[in-house]
């Protein structure tokens, strides 16, 4: 009977060995608290801006190039080309992809 309290006092010891232990190596944290987590935020060019659109018609050969219509994927920019009035649909997406013409 003895022999079962030696062995689960022993028990305990190493159980308790174990948490200060574990307590002392997540407190071991504070080594890297200098170290800033660094946030980059792309705020420029999210969507097609209707200046880049209108550039990039009359690059295209459209004059008197206006903006029709912005939505939340498209934006519509009629004018005038050499066979008369005109309109592009560019991609409301970085860069103005031409969906049509």
């Amino acid at each position: 009977m003895i022999n079962l309290f030696v062995k689960a006092g022993i028990a305990a010891l190493i159980a308790l060995g174990a948490v200060s232990a574990t307590a002392a190596t997540a407190s071991a944290n504070e080594f890297a608290a200098n170290v800033h987590q660094v946030r980059y935020d792309h705020h420029r060019a999210r969507a097609c801006s209707p200046t880049g659109a209108v550039q990039k018609a009359r690059a295209m050969g459209l004059r008197r190039a206006h903006i029709v219509n912005i939505t939340p994927r498209r934006v519509v920019v009629d004018g005038l080309s050499r066979r008369g009035p005109e309109r592009i649909v560019f991609a409301n997406v970085p860069g103005c992809p031409l969906i049509r013409r």
